[in-house]
């Protein structure tokens, strides 16, 4: 067997069918982190007549629920010795029960206020928790099905082509299934549905294709959150990484949970949200190959500078949208779209470049406990730009309603939900640029490995 370093083996290509199977799991990633922000809060407030900081909050608070319970997952996963490995069986748990309570969050009770707004966060809650059974072993797999960094390249492309159509299929039906019966509680209800399919679709194709991936070896999360934040604070490259990603994931946060309001309000259409949104995540497949190339020429640094720049550029062009035009508003979208196309790619490409150099000087694996962190992070910033944008609508004075009776807006809400819409993501695009300036992530010559996480010197 070939050689890839000194007494290290070439470890067998993983199956085409693995790839692109393990893929798919995107289809449910991908869904769950766009179609709760893009549309929960709207539903709330717009259809449930909840109020704008209590919607906030019911939309928050179960997504923060990750950060205490990813790390459980990851421990429980870990220790697992049921049949199927360590990581399936969890993959197969959350595809049996993410899918229907996804579908029961939007089936609208005969409830209206603050009682919907407790129905709907106890269900995203116990859906939060699904997902993050699911997730977190998810993300965990390519370090773990081989060792051959451009092995796990390809697996991670085939999770970020998905990815991009997951964002683009749910981001567009979604909403256009909602305000197909004039935003009632039926159309969400059968939205639910449809969504909950789509999941479904994802999560039991990712867990029935990855029976056949390898084990090339075995890394094990910290137990704790506090040991797993003590894991983090030793690695600074992940440090800014993940400072600089949780900044941007809470920018595209806030824009996804403002872009329904920004399209009833200030584009004067609730069915403008459908090519608002295919403005924003439809140059994912068009430039995310082109963000690709640019990073292997001159690297994924400089190639995520760029894309933090762009979609600065596009968030401020955005607030012009009312001395302009619609047009001036589809085409500051359509800015940060070509931005999020790289933005989706390139830190985790960045990632996986640093977690090879977290591994190589350290002699640890550590790509559980780093990977769950970034997860947690990623989807705390994304249930964070819901509720912040909530904060914009309570101090501006939105006045929320039901389906049947819709309220005129104040002249100082509807100034809100265009500077929440473009202002403050402009501001949170820029302040990342200061974690991506300090970031540097050069392998070192690599040191044996050990198995499990690092132990205390």
């Amino acid at each position: 067997m070939p050689d890839a370093g000194p007494g290290r083996p070439v470890a067998p290509p993983l199956p085409r069918t693995v790839r692109i199977g393990y893929g798919l799991g995107s289809l449910c990633t991908g869904t769950f982190a766009t179609v709760p922000g893009l549309i929960l809060l709207y539903y709330l407030t717009d259809v449930l007549a909840v109020p704008a900081a209590v919607a906030g909050a019911a939309v928050f608070l179960p997504k923060a629920w990750d950060v205490l319970i990813n790390p459980l997952v990851g421990a429980f996963s870990d220790r697992s010795r049921l049949r199927g490995g360590p990581r399936r069986p969890f993959l197969l748990a959350g595809a049996c029960t993410l899918p229907p309570l996804f579908a029961l969050i939007f089936a609208a009770p005969p409830l209206r206020g603050a009682p919907a707004a407790g129905y709907v966060a106890a269900l995203f809650l116990l859906a939060a928790t699904a997902y993050a059974v699911f997730q977190v072993p998810y993300v965990t797999m390519p370090a773990e099905m081989t060792e051959d960094p451009d092995e796990r390249r390809r697996v991670l492309g085939w999770r970020v082509g998905f990815l991009g159509v997951a964002i683009l299929l749910s981001g567009a039906l979604a909403p256009a299934v909602a305000h197909a019966g004039g935003d009632t509680p039926e159309s969400y209800r059968l939205m639910g549905l449809v969504v909950a399919v789509l999941l479904a679709c994802g999560m039991f194709g990712a867990w029935a294709a990855t029976r056949r991936a390898s084990a090339a070896a075995r890394s094990r999360a910290e137990p704790s959150l506090r040991a797993q934040l003590a894991v983090a604070r030793s690695s600074p490259p992940f440090l800014y990484l993940a400072g600089m990603w949780t900044l941007q994931a809470l920018a595209i946060g806030v824009m996804l949970a403002g872009a329904q309001y920004f399209a009833t309000y200030t584009l004067g259409s609730a069915g403008a949200v459908t090519p608002l949104f295919a403005c924003l995540i439809g140059p994912l497949v068009l430039f995310m190959p082109l963000w690709n190339r640019l990073a292997r020429r001159r690297g994924a640094a400089y190639a995520q500078w760029c894309a933090s720049l762009l979609c600065t550029a596009g968030a401020v062009l955005l607030a012009f949208t009312g001395a302009g035009g619609p047009a001036v508003g589809y085409a500051a979208v359509a800015l940060v779209g070509i931005a999020y196309a790289g933005m989706q790619l390139l830190p985790l490409t960045m990632l996986a470049d640093t977690l090879a150099a977290d591994a190589a000087t350290t002699g640890r694996r550590r790509a559980a406990t780093l990977t769950g962190l970034w997860t947690a992070a990623e989807t705390l910033a994304f249930a964070l730009g819901a509720g912040v944008f909530a904060l914009v609508l309570t101090v501006t004075g939105f006045r929320s309603s039901d389906a049947a009776h819709q309220v005129d807006q104040p002249e100082a809400a509807l100034t809100g939900i265009t500077a929440g819409m473009s202002v403050l993501p402009a501001v949170l695009a820029a302040a990342s640029l200061l974690p991506l300036h300090r970031y540097r992530a050069t392998p070192p010559p690599s040191r044996p490995l050990q198995e499990g996480p690092a132990r205390a010197d």
